[in-house]
């Protein structure tokens, strides 16, 4: 888990300048939902970033989403983003 943690940051270091970022594995918290999958996670990834908050907020979720576009297909059910 840890390693796709940092794999997801490695992702995002590569194509947005950001100051700091923390990506919280809340994946526990929804265990008893209907469609819960452990082999997907749900996330929240907290950025600190002066080039995002040139972008308005939809702009810059759609590119944080574009980055990590094949692991909302495959290993995130749920992305949450706060952006400062």
């Amino acid at each position: 888990m840890e390693d796709y943690l940092k794999n997801i940051e490695e992702k995002l270091r590569n194509k947005i300048s950001f100051e700091k970022i923390e990506i919280v594995d809340n994946s526990q918290k929804h265990k008893t939902h209907k469609f819960f999958n452990k082999n997907k996670y749900h996330l929240h990834i907290k950025i600190e970033s002066l080039y995002l908050k040139t972008l308005t907020r939809l702009s810059a979720q759609k590119l944080i989403m574009k980055i990590l576009e094949e692991d909302l297909k495959k290993k995130i059910h749920a992305l949450q983003i706060s952006i400062n």
